[in-house]
């Protein structure tokens, strides 16, 4: 019993180029490594995810990113590794994520002359690869890319559904400003596009739009397995902005959409669509101007943007799309799971 197509994700080419990296990848490893990637499809594994590094101290315990990292891969087996990122995400997307790896060069080199980090180690080697099943097939599986600032996790079910969230980019320095690539700004969309929002507004709606003079120090949903919709703040309406400012929106939701490959981004955005625009809101909280720490929050009935620029004084950026309901595909699979059983 096939699912319902018009509620599903079928990305065929999609879905069929991530299994054919995918099983690049597992090939390209011996045993020990395979191991060491790999996970059943089954279990808790598959949803733990974080965006801070290696060692660092969060929630009673130590961030490790499991899955096969690449210092412990030889060129070829890198090569193949971030292949994936090459078939998941958008050709801007999978700039940004080898940027962000990269950036850890610019951030040891930024806490040289700032502030030091102990038990904490700026490499980017330090990214973890994992996939979860085997791919192809009908039988559901996944594959995720993670380490400090990246969160990727793309489930496939039934073969041809494929599953984009969470999606998390982060960038420290958000403004490259020690070493050899001073200037660089690693995500400067996710900043400039909702800033000309905000500074675009109408003074009314803008009073609307601003929940809080004050930003908060991180995304408010954090890195937990389960998002809680009712967290992010509610702002101002698309229902109630002018034309103009409708369009600033949907250029922002489509360019956190748009990380995603071409495939997969039209059928994210096709159900963002369907349940329709006027109920998401748009929430803006700190200074308007460049330099001020800011945080911004798009919730609409079945997802979440959420963005903060507050850290490092001000330029330590954490971004994410997430869904309600379908993060890991949990939609997807309670139809296949449902599906299955109706068949027996």
């Amino acid at each position: 019993m096939a699912l319902d197509v018009s509620v599903s994700s079928r990305t065929p080419v999609a879905a069929r180029r991530m299994a054919d990296a995918a099983h690049r990848f597992l090939q390209a490893l011996d045993e020990s490594r395979r191991a060491a990637a790999q996970f059943p499809f089954e279990g808790d594994e598959r949803y733990r995810w974080n965006y801070r590094p290696d060692g660092f101290e969060w929630g009673g315990g130590t961030v490790w990113h499991e899955g096969l990292r690449l210092v412990n891969m030889t060129l070829a087996q890198q090569e193949a590794a971030l292949g994936l990122l090459n078939v998941g995400l958008s050709a801007q997307g999978a700039g940004r994520a080898r940027q962000i790896i990269a950036l850890e060069d610019d951030l040891r080199a930024t806490e040289r002359v700032t502030t030091f980090v102990p038990h904490v180690v700026r490499d980017p080697q330090l990214y973890a690869f994992a996939v979860f099943g085997e791919p192809g097939g009908a039988d559901p599986w996944g594959w995720r890319a993670g380490g400090h600032h990246l969160g990727l996790h793309f489930t496939v079910i039934e073969g041809d559904c494929v599953a984009p969230t969470p999606l998390f980019f982060g960038a420290n320095p958000a403004e490259v400003r020690h070493g050899p690539n001073v200037g660089l700004r690693t995500l400067p969309e996710e900043e400039d596009l909702a800033r000309a929002l905000i500074r675009g507004l109408d003074p009314e709606r803008k009073r609307v739009a601003i929940t809080n003079p004050t930003a908060p120090a991180d995304i408010l949903t954090d890195a937990y397995r389960v998002v809680d919709s009712n967290v992010p703040p509610r702002g101002l309406k698309y229902g109630a902005m002018s034309g103009e400012e409708r369009g600033r929106l949907v250029g922002l939701i489509r360019h956190y959409v748009n990380r995603t490959t071409d495939e997969v981004a039209a059928l994210a955005w096709q159900r963002i669509d369907r349940v329709g625009l006027d109920g998401i809101s748009f929430a803006w909280l700190g200074g308007e101007e460049p330099g001020q720490p800011h945080y911004y929050a798009v919730v609409g009935p079945t997802f979440m943007i959420e963005y903060d620029k507050t850290q490092d004084g001000a330029n330590h950026i954490h971004s994410v799309w997430r869904d309600f309901t379908n993060d890991w595909g949990e939609d997807l699979l309670a139809m296949h799971y449902a599906a299955a059983h109706h068949a027996h």
